[in-house]
């Protein structure tokens, strides 16, 4: 029987962290989890051990790809899957994920979300990380920035260590493409708090293009 472990970076995810651990534990699979706090300042790591799951507690947050990151010496796994925090319930979902992997029907596996529930952004990073992957594994994708992603050992060992900011998931396709891996989207009816068109998500947004930029200049030398 294959091992597979389900990774959770989480930052002050304290009020969703407990509903996203019990649904990745409802999985209709035998699966290990690791939550990583990211220097979190709420209770998110002690929601996280009252689940009796590992925890990895960073002293200050180093952002998603960091987490990931930490989390790499402990995965002795066939196949690995990240979860975002504040998936909730919805973390149930995974199960889509990772059984393609399982299956062996591709190497890496994608979960794309429902349109969102309110207005978001103008689709400019979305579109640039698509363009993207277009260009180093001639594939259309519809979520090329999810952070849902189920992979084997091969992948994860191909693609590591992750870009340590917003450009984590591009930086992982690009390299699982060039290096000749099957990637497959699914669609999923996961969900998770989404930044609307106010400041805040202007910023979030604006500091993930520069990412994006930072992410598609390093793996591809500039030749997109």
């Amino acid at each position: 029987m294959k091992k597979i472990t389900v990774v959770i970076p989480a930052y002050n995810e304290e009020e969703r962290i407990t509903a996203t651990v019990q649904a990745i534990k409802s999985l209709p699979l035998e699966v290990q989890i690791i939550v990583v706090n990211d220097g979190s300042g709420d209770n998110t790591s002690r929601r996280a051990r009252e689940q009796g799951v590992k925890v990895i507690d960073l002293k200050s947050n180093r952002g998603k790809g960091g987490a990931m990151n930490a989390a790499v010496p402990w995965l002795d796994t066939d196949i690995v899957a990240f979860i975002d925090g504040d998936l909730g319930s919805s973390a149930a979902e995974a199960y889509k994920i990772i059984e393609p992997v399982l299956n062996n029907q591709c190497d890496l596996c994608i979960a794309s979300f429902p349109p969102p529930t309110k207005k978001g952004g103008f689709g400019l990073v979305k579109g640039t990380a698509a363009r993207a992957i277009r260009k180093a594994g001639n594939i259309e994708v519809n979520a090329p920035l999810s952070g849902q992603r189920a992979m084997t050992r091969e992948v994860l060992q191909a693609v590591t260590p992750f870009a340590e900011a917003y450009g984590v998931e591009l930086g992982m396709s690009i390299r699982a493409l060039r290096q000749g891996f099957r990637i497959m989207e699914v669609p999923t009816t996961m969900s998770h708090n989404e930044t609307g068109r106010d400041l805040r998500g202007f910023i979030h947004r604006g500091k993930q293009f520069l990412d994006v930029l930072r992410v598609i200049s390093k793996e591809t030398r500039g030749s997109i």
